[in-house]
């Protein structure tokens, strides 16, 4: 592996441990001796995760403004918007992909820009499209993501990731032989394996056949229900409505709303009866400059 770089979860996700996500010139690098396994200690505090004042903009164009909110261990925060709302720029940023221009994240009490490789082990990302190491097999990708990680005697909950997932039959496949499913599934086991305190997730079941979708869901209500926090990014409403105990939505890079399902109700849509297809009507299609109540 590069010595510039930190890899979250072995698929598709790969964080520059030095001058990825802040400004390093003046602080000495952290090494991997310097941070114990996230599996390894208890976390910091109850909120696994808080984002303040983050700003990000590309070329001119604001992706994301002055976003705010925090994550707790053991919820799932179900995160909404239309295209282009910028809810991929903010998980690429809080996994350290992205610099962070403006504003503060913490994970689990590390400061991103100051403490990276300490924030960046607390977590694990499932992008929207995972792209495993071609040379690698199903089981050699746990293997590394293991040692990236500090997961000692990791096999026993590979095996389990494994049968979980559906992956045993598959595990001598090279990354470069899986399908779009397959390479999912491989992801979750990855990000599963070393017990994170913060999930992020993006379209988590895009290329999942209907067993695969009903495993995934059981997965990230067990791994909440293990104490870890999970944003869950998903343009599937009914996913969000059936899994996540408070929703944020994003529209045009700003929040339009966070709370709730039942807040969002009585806020948004009194009238609507309430699904959050029409929560999330009622709050995006309103004009540039009147975004509503910020909860």
């Amino acid at each position: 592996m590069p010595p510039g770089l930190f890899v979250c979860g072995a698929v598709g996700l790969v964080c520059a441990r030095a001058g990825g996500g802040a400004d390093t010139e003046d602080r000495p690098l952290e090494t991997p001796s310097e941070s114990p396994s996230p599996a390894a200690r208890e976390p910091v505090s109850e909120r696994v995760l808080s984002v303040s004042g983050f700003s990000k903009s590309y070329e001119g164009r604001q992706a994301v403004d002055g976003l705010s909110f925090e994550v707790s261990a053991g919820e799932i925060l179900g995160l909404v918007g239309p295209n282009g709302a910028g809810k991929t720029t903010t998980l690429r940023s809080i996994a350290g992909i992205l610099p962070v221009q403006q504003g503060r994240i913490t994970v689990c009490g590390y400061d991103l820009a100051r403490e990276e490789y300490r924030a960046k082990a607390c977590l694990c990302w499932v992008p929207d499209d995972p792209q495993p190491f071609d040379a690698l097999t199903v089981v050699e990708h746990l293997e590394f993501t293991a040692s990236l990680y500090g997961v000692a005697d990791w096999r026993a909950r590979a095996e389990e990731l494994l049968e979980r997932f559906e992956l045993n039959d598959r595990r001598d496949s090279l990354g470069g032989e899986l399908s779009r499913g397959m390479r999912q599934k491989l992801a979750f086991c990855c990000c599963w394996l070393p017990r994170p305190h913060l999930v992020l997730l993006d379209e988590p079941l895009s290329g999942l056949d209907p067993r695969g979708i009903r495993s995934a869901k059981r997965a990230i209500r067990e791994v909440a229900a293990a104490g870890t926090g999970v944003i869950l990014s998903s343009h599937l409403l009914e996913l969000i409505e059936e899994l996540a105990a408070r929703i944020l939505i994003l529209d045009q890079g700003k929040r339009v709303f966070m709370g709730t399902l039942s807040e969002a109700r009585a806020t948004l849509a009194p009238e609507a009866g309430g699904s959050l297809e029409e929560i999330f009507m009622a709050a995006t299609e309103r004009p540039l400059g009147d975004e509503g109540p910020v909860r």
